[in-house]
């Protein structure tokens, strides 16, 4: 993807206030030999581009100042109820960075499974992203979960993955955890209706008011 980025010249709180005023987002790049460069950006194409899972998980291609560079996202800041946003950071690559990324997982054929098919089982995407370790020119958008053989009772972990070449999944705590997992589906049990027991007859089992006197 390939974005557009402005030379940025003021920066602080109130510079950074009226950029945003003037519907521009303040940014920066690192990375690479070259020092830290203040950007600014257009916030509406910034605002739509975010919303895309290729800005988040692949090589962008940045326009400055007339020249074009090789970045990844870092980061960026969100306004806490406004759809704003407010700041943003990008890393400089080239095909020899070695980078550790979030990668979003894309789970296929889950409805062909014997799981699903078969035994009517749910299928639970335990994890819908991982992060992985590799050079920048390996860097892929997603991951493909391959469903089309899962099995009732079957669970899938990190493992089980077919990951492209010179990639590694990137685990804490358990170095090969769950990724999809599959469970029966609980039955709504039968409630027999409840029969209410007829009422006694009005004035049966009471005393008269004549037998009380008596």
């Amino acid at each position: 993807m390939k974005f557009v980025a402005f030379e940025r010249k003021l920066q602080g709180t109130g510079a950074s206030r009226r950029l945003r005023n003037a519907d521009k987002v303040p940014g920066i790049v690192y990375g690479g030999a070259a020092t830290p460069s203040l950007i600014e950006l257009d916030h509406n194409a910034l605002f739509h581009a975010l919303k895309k899972e290729a800005f988040h998980s692949s090589i962008l291609d940045m326009e400055l100042n007339g020249k074009s560079e090789q970045v990844l996202l870092r980061d960026y800041q969100l306004h806490p109820f406004r759809q704003i946003v407010l700041h943003i950071d990008f890393q400089r690559v080239d095909a020899t960075t070695m980078i550790v990324k979030k990668v979003p997982l894309h789970f296929v054929n889950e409805e062909n499974s014997p799981a699903v098919k078969t035994d009517k089982c749910l299928v639970n995407h335990v994890v819908t992203e991982l992060r992985i370790s590799c050079l920048a020119k390996a860097l892929p958008e997603f991951l493909t979960v391959e469903l089309g053989e899962l099995t009732k009772g079957q669970a899938l972990h990190v493992s089980d993955l077919k990951l492209p070449a010179g990639v590694k999944v990137v685990t804490q705590g358990k170095p090969n955890p769950v990724i999809v997992s599959t469970s029966v589906p609980v039955e709504e049990a039968e409630i027999a209706p409840v029969v209410a027991a007829p009422a006694a007859p009005a004035g049966k089992g009471k005393k008269s008011e004549k037998q009380n006197k008596k």
